[in-house]
């Protein structure tokens, strides 16, 4: 059997690739990411009803949506939220958190020591190293740019 030409080939493609949600999965995402500041502002007006300062309160929001994320990511919730919202779960600080304890989850089998704690920022380490260092470069820009 010869191999397809590329214009069968494309067309075996189209064929065989699903239809593109692509409005459906931007909706989500949207929806979902939103939710997930809404739920931020919600908390960090809940925080300041309670008498706590600004800088409290913003600190206690990161807290709480990182152990919120940290906690449906252990009761699996988190992985059928991200099935739905896409890129809608992937908000800084409760995708990080995700990452971080599905990192753990998947190698606690192996211990604490070889398992866990080698491996739980195999997906998020990036992320720092990355963060850090344009924050660095950001910071020596910034510095510059403010000498004269």
């Amino acid at each position: 059997m010869a191999a397809p030409t590329k214009n069968q080939y494309q067309k075996m493609v189209k064929e065989k690739s699903p239809n593109s949600r692509m409005g459906k999965n931007l909706l989500c995402a949207y929806l979902i990411g939103g939710g997930v500041c809404v739920l931020g502002q919600l908390l960090f007006a809940l925080y300041r009803q309670l008498g706590l300062d600004e800088k409290t309160g913003y600190c206690l929001v990161s807290v709480t949506l990182v152990a919120l994320s940290a906690l449906l990511t252990g009761l699996r919730i988190y992985d059928n939220i991200a099935k739905v919202a896409g890129a809608g779960t992937l908000v800084p600080i409760t995708g990080f958190a995700n990452a971080v304890v599905s990192s753990a989850i998947e190698f606690k089998s192996e211990g604490f020591i070889l398992g866990v704690g080698a491996k739980i920022f195999t997906i998020a380490g990036p992320v720092i190293v990355y963060g850090v260092s344009a924050s660095v470069v950001y910071g020596l820009i910034y510095w510059i740019t403010t000498l004269f």
